[in-house]
């Protein structure tokens, strides 16, 4: 199978990208990824990978060194350029998160929703995880006029867990937690018919891990599978290849 996985040039969170991949490409199947013009390497934000504040906040060990292996792919080496993107040519797409202001080149493209709008109308297997929810949220439907996401469940990275962040490191890094003035989960739940089908699941910052999925929560909905941060990452990535797989 072929997923298409598209980012921005830069500050993508490294273990929304780099497990997801790894899981994807040892059970066998094909990942491509796509950035706005193609053709260069792009960047995960550098904080996650030294600790965002005082060693801490950053990536797990093992999702650092899947990130390093990743690096080293010809596929992320040299991606496709979004408008190269031909969506029935896929079998699953996933849009990962970050929260770092060079995510909005991705978060805001009507280039690339364009190509999203086109691959949900095919009912092929999607995965969005935090912030990469917000992509389908301002994808509009064209047969409805609403969100693609407006009669789905859905979870993303909850106000809960991004003001708590912000707010714990504001005193030195300013709004590096908040990329838009709105918060993620307040515009998810915009995009929906009603604001029950957004579930923020249980509290805790505790992460899944490749063993333990105990930690860790998802939303799914048909073909659609949404998470809501990093810790999610691994059962996220494993319900999204069950749907690979129908």
């Amino acid at each position: 199978m072929k997923v298409l996985i598209p980012l921005p040039d830069n500050d993508f969170d490294t273990t929304e990208v780099a497990v997801p991949w790894r899981l994807l490409t040892e059970a066998g199947h094909q990942v491509i990824f796509a950035t706005e013009r193609g053709g260069q390497a792009p960047h995960c934000d550098p904080k996650l990978l030294t600790g965002v504040i005082f060693g801490q906040l950053g990536a797990a060990a093992e999702a650092i060194q899947f990130s390093r292996e990743l690096e080293a792919e010809p596929a992320f080496q040299a991606p496709i350029a979004w408008s190269a993107v031909h969506p029935g040519e896929y079998d699953g797409l996933i849009l990962p998160g970050g929260h770092a202001k060079g995510m909005r080149q991705y978060l805001g493209s009507t280039e690339l929703r364009a190509k999203v709008a086109t691959f949900w109308a095919t009912g092929r297997p999607v995965g969005a995880i935090c912030h990469g929810v917000l992509v389908l949220a301002r994808t509009i439907d064209p047969a409805t006029g609403h969100s693609v996401l407006y009669e789905r469940r859905t979870t993303c990275l909850t106000k809960f867990m991004e003001r708590s962040a912000y707010l714990a490191t504001a005193w030195r890094l300013g709004r590096y937690y908040r990329t838009y003035p709105d918060y993620v989960q307040d515009e998810v739940i915009a995009a929906l018919r009603d604001k029950s089908q957004c579930d923020v699941g249980p509290g805790g910052t505790k992460r899944g891990t490749r063993e333990d999925d105990a930690p860790a929560f998802v939303v799914e909905d048909g073909n659609y599978v949404s998470a809501r941060w990093p810790g999610d990452a691994y059962l996220f990535a494993k319900q999204f290849m069950a749907r690979l797989g129908r």
